[in-house]
């Protein structure tokens, strides 16, 4: 179940990334 783990953390820092990038984009304008 290891996989499960990898697949979770993966999936939440790929969201965290993209709140941030959404953020500095929003911040441009």
């Amino acid at each position: 179940m290891t996989w499960l783990y990898w697949l979770a953390g993966s999936a939440s820092l790929g969201l965290l990334v993209y709140l941030a990038y959404a953020l500095l984009r929003a911040e441009e304008f």
